[in-house]
């Protein structure tokens, strides 16, 4: 872990919707009230079974619900990825249906948008046209939405921080915009006696500083983003990182709430 001085982040200003600083106007610069999201770095994480590090989250966000419509376009078997899903939150007492297009988003209870290839995941819902009718559900009425690695992706303003590789080319890198901050999911730290040369994902993150405004939060496998009430809180074992252009990262503790 990395010895950078802890120092509290503020993302949102204390009234709850806010613009975050640095952040260009647009539809990812607001955090409504409304708005009810779970951001997962990853599903799996080393010690636990499949999204079982994440099952008192998911528990308290889908709270009274029966159903989660799932988005399995990460994944070139959306099939086998659904069945994976559903059994997994069948053992939570939750239903499981599978997003096929438009018509399964106006009907959900909560969505949850898996973890796999970003730019695949975003270029279907591009060619579906289901970024619209995600937003607003989870914007105007409410609609829980989790994300887990590349399903966390899609709730920033761009794709442009993700670590996966352009297996296609979307017709946009715009993602959902629900927050205005990036997310670097699965954040590692260099390995200080490591043998690797290449670039580390702070290098990455700070060449993307070079040319984007607003700041990446470098998310550790083990932890999760919790936004509501406009108010975004790490939750889980590890701090996260964040970085800023112009300032050194900071490091945040997990529990810390970012009014």
């Amino acid at each position: 872990m990395p010895a950078a001085p802890t120092r509290e982040l503020s993302l949102v200003k204390p009234w709850g919707a806010g613009i975050l600083p640095g952040a260009p106007p647009g539809p990812g610069s607001i955090l409504p009230r409304l708005m009810n999201l779970l951001l997962i770095s990853s599903s799996n994480v080393h010690g636990y079974g499949y999204l079982d590090h994440a099952e008192p989250e998911i528990r308290r966000i889908l709270d009274g619900l029966r159903t989660v419509s799932f988005v399995p376009f990460a994944l070139k078997d959306r099939e086998a990825y659904t069945a994976k899903v559903r059994e997994r939150l069948e053992r939570m007492g939750l239903a499981v249906t599978q997003v096929r297009g438009r018509a399964d988003i106006e009907v959900a209870e909560a969505i949850f948008v898996g973890g796999g290839n970003t730019f695949r995941l975003l270029e279907e819902l591009y060619a579906l046209d289901l970024l619209e009718p995600i937003r607003r559900r989870v914007r105007e009425d409410g609609v829980p939405y989790i994300g887990s690695s590349a399903g966390t992706n899609m709730a920033m303003p761009t794709i442009k921080t993700t670590n996966d590789m352009p297996v296609l080319y979307p017709r946009s890198f715009d993602a959902l915009g629900l927050v205005s901050y990036h997310i670097n999911p699965h954040y590692l730290d260099p390995e200080p006696d490591g043998t690797h040369k290449g670039e580390t994902r702070e290098e990455r993150i700070n060449e993307f500083l070079e040319e984007n405004e607003g700041p990446v939060i470098g998310l550790r496998e083990g932890t999760m983003l919790r936004v509501r009430d406009g108010v975004t809180t790490l939750v889980g074992e590890k701090s996260a990182r964040i970085f800023r252009r112009g300032t050194p990262p900071a490091e945040v503790p997990p529990g810390s709430t970012l009014p």
